[in-house]
């Protein structure tokens, strides 16, 4: 089930992973700067001064997908994911 809004994208990704959402549209200004709602902030936990790894996805040489994470939480999800 999905909140009012939300619009499921894909499934599990593994036991601990949940479903992807599309949380909001953001437009990207002439600068590069973009501004993430702040519903999603809060929802997210993210807080003025907090560092957000940008990470990409690429098929057939192209990004298609980009993804926020808060770097205080990239070195727990690489090392889950090595398996150290």
């Amino acid at each position: 089930m999905t909140k009012k809004g939300s619009i499921p994208v894909s499934g599990p990704l593994n036991k601990n992973a949940s479903c992807c959402a599309v949380e909001a549209l953001v437009t990207v200004d002439d600068r590069g700067q973009m501004v993430l709602p702040k519903e999603l902030r809060a929802k997210a936990g993210i807080k003025a001064g907090d560092k957000l790894a940008v990470t990409t996805w690429e098929k057939d040489g192209k990004i298609c997908c980009i993804a926020l994470i808060k770097a205080d939480n990239l070195e727990a999800m690489v090392k889950g994911i090595l398996g150290r």
